[in-house]
């Protein structure tokens, strides 16, 4: 499957007294799906996937999919400490439709356990569902060594990166080089989704109302002609790496990225993409000033007030952040103010 263009990471929202709101997650994720990205991404960091329980988690799952149109590739974040869980979770992906599992070393693993990470990654991919894609998070980033260790497993599509600086994702293209797939596109060369090709395959054969059946006085039901058959053709892709490093996707994607997943883009959908598509378009210099235009907010916004900040500047771009959960605190009035300034100059 292509991992090409922005993805953008829900952000999971909650009720004041801190109980999961679906309904407001589906406003997101309906909203969400009216923009340019590529994909959305459901539990992923910026999601606060770690605050939720099981059940909680596949609640969140099945709204969000439910609502998401079928052209956007779905991607769920199902990691757990535990091999079993981590599966377990990724099999209700996989039955819900999602296109891929995001997936990130246990918490109970450090950097120097690399054979039990290895082993957890090798495992779920061997056995999961769905295919995976690894997660290295700023707090627990994969050594590239590992990851090119990975890329070459039939199930593991590629890399999203939180630490997707120049220099790492070039080490990390080098590294994987040799991986070579075909993939399925579109005619624009844009991903075909599973969920798009059930879509099309369960459209039903198209039926008319007869003017016999008419004349004699019967009722009829007339079925829709079906939606034409998707128009694909192969693309040859390497290990696709996604950086998630809101500051450095520009950077990122001239090293050798296929696509950014920024955490701002929860807020600014539009500001973020127009960074990446300014870079496809080959227009470098638009690029770099859309990228300077984010700097400020993204510095003052997601680097200096992480998740609850981002939720603020959601809110104020008509997506719905509302307050984190405990342990975490909402804003103060100040740091209110300080979100609304920086969030002046980029609306959608």
């Amino acid at each position: 499957m292509l991992l090409e263009g922005l993805f953008l990471p829900l952000t999971t929202p909650f009720y004041p007294d801190g109980r999961l709101n679906l309904r407001k997650l589906e406003h997101n994720v309906d909203r969400a799906s009216k923009t340019p990205v590529a994909g959305l991404v459901v539990l992923s960091e910026p999601g606060e996937a770690a605050m939720l329980s099981d059940e909680e988690t596949k609640e969140a799952l099945s709204a969000a999919i439910a609502v998401a149109v079928e052209t956007k590739v779905m991607l769920a974040g199902v990691s757990r400490s535990s091999v079993v869980a981590t599966l377990e979770l990724a099999d209700v992906a996989a039955g819900l439709g999602y296109d891929a599992v995001l997936v990130k070393r246990p918490s109970i693993l450090t950097a120097e356990a690399a054979s039990e990470t290895l082993t957890y990654f090798r495992t779920v991919a061997d056995r999961a569902a769905a295919p995976v894609v690894l997660y290295s998070t700023k707090c627990g980033p994969l050594a590239v060594e590992l990851v090119a260790e990975l890329a070459g497993h039939p199930q593991v599509l590629g890399l999203m990166d939180e630490a997707a600086d120049a220099s790492r994702v070039a080490a990390i293209v080098k590294a994987t080089s040799g991986v070579k797939r075909e993939v399925t596109v579109t005619h624009v060369f844009t991903a075909v989704t599973g969920r798009m090709q059930v879509a099309k395959a369960e459209a039903g054969a198209a039926t008319f109302v007869s003017a016999e059946t008419l004349t004699e006085g019967r009722a009829a039901v007339a079925v829709a002609p079906p939606k034409p058959a998707i128009k694909t053709r192969s693309k040859t892709v390497g290990f696709q790496v996604l950086a998630a490093n809101t500051a450095a996707m520009l950077a990122g994607l001239k090293a050798g990225a296929s696509g950014v997943m920024p955490a701002f883009a929860a807020a600014a959908p539009q500001a973020c993409y127009e960074v990446y598509a300014a870079w496809k378009d080959g227009d470098l210099p638009l690029a770099e000033e859309k990228q300077q235009h984010l700097a400020a907010a993204v510095a003052g916004i997601e680097e200096a007030l992480g998740v609850p900040g981002i939720r603020y500047a959601s809110d104020l771009n008509g997506y719905f952040g509302g307050a984190p959960r405990l342990p975490l605190l909402p804003l103060t009035g100040a740091e209110r103010q300080a979100v609304e300034r920086l969030m002046g100059g980029i609306r959608n």
